[in-house]
This record gives structure tokens, sequence and C-alpha cells, in this order.
């Protein structure tokens, strides 16, 4: 998986490519524990991920629980396979998807 951010001021952008799942999440898990210090705004573009496992699904919940007290959190570019697990998770109820 590769990891893409893009930074202004308060906003943070992070593009994710490849697959999210049990070997690349905690590498995600680590990446969000320094780069979410003084980020208000948080914006995963997903339009390049082909993958998302229940590990995923745990490391956007927790950033979810982190932005919650900074400020807000949303997803954009799911594809239709993404779509469909966040549709069968119930997370599309829980997370602001674009």
């Amino acid at each position: 998986m590769k990891i893409n951010h893009t930074k202004k001021e308060a906003a943070l952008t992070i593009a994710l490519e490849g697959r999210l799942d049990t070997t690349t999440a905690p590498e995600l898990e680590a990446d969000l524990k320094e780069s979410l210090k003084d980020i208000t705004a948080l914006t995963f573009d997903f339009s390049g991920l082909e993958y998302l496992s229940s590990a995923g699904l745990r490391v956007l919940l927790s950033a979810k629980k982190v932005m919650a007290r900074q400020g807000e959190m949303k997803i954009t570019h799911a594809s239709e396979l993404i779509m469909e697990i966040f549709e069968v998770t119930g997370f599309n109820d829980i997370l602001t998807i674009e």
C-alpha cells in the first residue's frame, strides 16, 4: 500500500493506493498517530484503494474517534467495492462518505 499526504494548514488529505488489510493496516495506524497532530480536517482519498479488510475498517474507526475530538473526517472517491464493504458493515452510517 502507498500512502500519500497533502497538507494545507490544519487540513490533511491522505490518498491510499493498493490494499488496506491486515498486513498494511498497522502501517497506516502508525502513520496516523504522527500525522493527525494539529489537524482539524482529515480527508481520505480512496480513488486508488483496491481492497479494504476488517483491519482497515478498525483503523478508520480509530481515526474517526480521534477526529471527532479534533475536527472532522471524510472519505472521498470510494469505489463500488469499497462502498459495498461500508454498506454491509454499517460503516456508511458511521463515516462521512462523499
